[in-house]
């Protein structure tokens, strides 16, 4: 980050020799103060000309600093007026020469008309990033009460979440609490500003930053941003030193598990929920779900202790049970009911149900490669329309959504439980709980955002969420027990929750999980306090609403969800009332529901 106007193209040489990829340049020189209310006019250029480095130097090497002189939230209306003409001429600048992003000079605390002046230019340039630079601590005043974050937060509600918007972050020599730094992890941080003067000096005499600056930066290593070196070599004669170490630091960040590397592709990736009613699944689809190492371990777990408990049943241990696997898929939950067979000594039949023809194709061939003739027997049809000879002992679905019910396991299982033998049959699981929480996340509103329509906003999404903070803790929302045995059926749902923020945040959704119970004590869930650890087959549900809220310290997000149910669908609604009263989103399934 260069803050005086050397020669660009030492700077350019100096890039490779430094092994850096870009370097933020002054537009115009810092001290080129210009008063626009003289109306004398000057021959001089007010900057150096385009033609100093080439256009593919301009718009792949150089980020444009803005001059550090603009006080936009100045007392003063002659200091402002030139300030937002200066912004407004260095801007243009920047988009004639191609430069990719901008960087702005540090706001004051309370920046209103600095935040209408860069949305007024953004709304005008729209191939420029505009990136405002943010101290974690503010320098000047470091026991200040104002937080930084709500500095950009009210720079970015001004400019409505504007996506060519983000933070250049800028380290300071004192640290917030670690509860800060997972905030700022859920925004659009692009850039990490590290002075030189934050540096240590090793017993080597090589420069190195303390422990808990390393783990800052190992928090946004995972959000590939990009980091930039200011001020002046405090070690050396150059920067290498400083790069170099950077390099080490990232080389040496923590790696990742075998679940989070599985995972990484799907970091804040807006996926819709699979409606397996309506469709049928690809191969590749099986595939991903029969890689999962827990929960086909925890499936086979829960048959072998339900044979357990129904062998102990009195003149029953010699019987042969009957197992019902509906939505058999390619035959994982077969091949874990027999092993559970086997381990608990049992004899048992399974059934292999499935309404996709391309499913059963694979799961006749199985019957005759994996010796299952015999054992088992496999049906191709909607378990809602199949009507067996004989009646089950246990049920067997993995039916479950990312919120539970979601993708209709209620309405399968239902139409299901008229195989299980009346009093004795298991269903496997016998029940599972939805919950959601309120989250942050800038990354996620502006992926929604992009489609630019309400329709996009009333969908629930399925998302391994990286890039952002839960804000209070889960609620539980409702739950289905199988067999049901209510007279008569209804699945509509409705809950009301209130969860308690404990400091400044900008809700932008909910997270939805689930939690069910196999069988007695065993369990899979995807509910943050009792995770299945390891298990990937599921990732959490994303409820957006279309404004994101601010949330003040101390205050109460009051939230209503309802599941609602007609004869040929199943969709949900929601809405935030308090702080702020919002729309009502997904009313009647307009924009998004699942099909019966």
């Amino acid at each position: 980050l260069q803050t005086c106007v050397p020669d660009a193209h030492t700077v350019m040489d100096a890039l490779r020799g430094n092994e850096m990829h870009f370097a933020v340049l002054p537009l115009v020189h810092p001290r080129a103060r210009r008063e626009f209310a003289n109306k004398t006019v000057r021959d001089e250029p007010f900057t150096r000309s385009d033609l100093t480095l080439s256009s593919h130097a301009w718009s792949t090497n150089v980020v444009g600093a803005l001059s550090p002189w603009l006080n936009l939230d100045s007392p003063c209306a002659r200091v402002r007026t030139d300030s937002e003409k200066a912004l407004k001429q260095e801007v243009m600048w920047a988009q004639h020469i191609s430069c990719p992003a901008v960087l702005t000079p540090i706001p004051a605390k309370k920046c209103p008309n600095f935040a209408r002046a860069l949305y007024s230019n953004l709304t005008g340039y729209t191939n420029t990033q505009f990136m405002v630079r943010i101290p974690l601590v503010w320098t000047d005043d470091p026991e200040a009460s104002s937080d930084p974050w709500e500095t950009w937060n009210d720079v970015r509600s001004v400019c409505e979440h504007h996506a060519c918007l983000s933070v250049a972050l800028e380290l300071t020599s004192d640290l917030p609490d670690q509860d800060t730094v997972e905030q700022w992890g859920a925004e659009q941080v692009k850039m990490i500003i590290v002075p030189t003067s934050i540096f240590l000096t090793n017993a080597s005499g090589f420069p190195v930053l303390s422990k808990r600056h390393q783990a800052i930066l190992n928090v946004f290593f995972a959000r590939n941003v990009d980091l930039v070196l200011s001020g002046r070599p405090r070690h050396q004669s150059d920067m290498l030193v400083y790069t170099q170490y950077l390099q080490h630091l990232y080389q040496n960040r923590p790696q990742l598990s075998d679940s989070e590397a599985f995972e990484q592709p799907y970091w804040d990736y807006l996926q819709i929920p699979l409606q397996p009613l309506a469709d049928n699944l690809e191969s590749q689809t099986y595939e991903v779900f029969e890689r999962d190492p827990v929960k086909y371990v925890n499936y086979q777990e829960a048959v072998r202790l339900c044979l357990l408990d129904l062998m102990a049943q009195p003149g029953r241990k010699e019987e042969r049970f009957v197992i019902m696997v509906v939505g058999a898929g390619r035959g994982p939950l077969v091949r874990a009911s027999l092993q559970a067979a086997e381990q608990a000594g049992a004899n048992v039949f399974c059934y292999a149900l499935d309404k996709n023809p391309n499913a059963v194709v694979t799961l006749r061939n199985m019957r005759l490669t994996e010796g299952w003739v015999g054992k088992v027997e496999v049906v191709h049809s909607d378990m809602r329309a199949f009507h067996p000879d004989v009646l089950a002992d246990i049920l067997v679905s993995e039916l479950l959504g990312s919120f539970g019910d979601n993708e209709l396991s209620p309405e399968c299982l239902d139409g299901a439980q008229s195989f299980l033998k009346p009093g004795t049959g298991v269903s496997i699981p016998q029940s599972y709980t939805s919950a959601m929480a309120p989250i942050s996340s800038a990354k996620l509103h502006q992926e929604v955002k992009s489609y630019n329509d309400v329709k996009h906003f009333e969908t629930t999404y399925v998302v391994k969420m990286h890039a952002h903070r839960v804000l209070s803790r889960p609620q539980d929302c409702w739950t289905f027990d199988h067999p049901n045995h209510e007279t008569p059926i209804d699945n509509a749902r409705y809950s009301v929750h209130r969860f308690p923020i404990t400091r400044s945040s900008c809700l932008t959704g909910f997270a939805g999980y689930f939690d069910a119970k196999l069988y007695g004590d065993v369990h899979i869930s995807i509910h943050p306090e009792t995770f299945s650890t390891g298990m990937f087959s599921w990732f959490p549900l994303l409820i957006p609403i279309r404004t994101p809220i601010y949330l003040p310290a101390g205050c109460e997000v009051e939230a209503h969800i309802w599941r609602r149910v007609e004869d040929k669908k199943v969709w949900y609604e929601w809405v935030v009332t308090s702080p702020s009263v919002g729309p009502l989103n997904n009313l009647n399934g307009r924009s998004f529901s699942i099909g019966l």
